[in-house]
């Protein structure tokens, strides 16, 4: 029996590709309106794969967090294809609120800092068999001379 469990799970294994995570990289906002609160934005992003096989991306979903506290999410529910080792860059729309990242402009311009931590987080839901959610996180800081010119 311990056999036979041991032959299924290699062979689920042939079936289930490895996949090394994508990198995902904003590359442009464009404004498109809203209100004191919230704001809608295309985002451009840019997919690599480094996969030797295609990435069918049946949806992606990310979020954005300043300093620690979440300003932003999106979900792009168009399906598209990513070429093995290709890039790929797509347009999602999504909901911010800048009141935030104002306030903790304000807070680090008083505390004499030069830049803020933000960081990407999210998932591409795949379309391929026995595939699962595959992560994808980004860091990093923002200059706060990038805001005042």
């Amino acid at each position: 029996m311990a056999g036979m469990l041991a032959l299924a799970l290699s062979a689920c294994s042939l079936l289930h590709p490895q996949f090394e995570q994508p990198t995902v990289n904003v590359v442009g906002i464009e404004f498109r309106g809203g209100n004191l609160l919230q704001q809608t934005f295309a985002v451009k992003l840019h997919v690599q794969n480094p996969n030797t096989q295609a990435l069918p991306v049946r949806d992606l979903h990310f979020s954005l967090s300043i300093d620690g506290e979440a300003v932003a999410d999106g979900i792009n529910d168009r399906a598209f294809l990513v070429p093995a080792r290709g890039e790929l860059d797509f347009d999602m729309k999504i909901s911010a609120n800048l009141a935030v990242v104002i306030l903790k402009m304000a807070g680090k311009r008083q505390a004499h800092a030069d830049s803020l931590a933000y960081e990407v987080t999210g998932a591409a839901s795949v379309d391929l068999p026995f595939m699962s959610n595959i992560p994808f996180h980004q860091s990093g800081s923002l200059s706060l001379g990038d805001f005042s010119k």
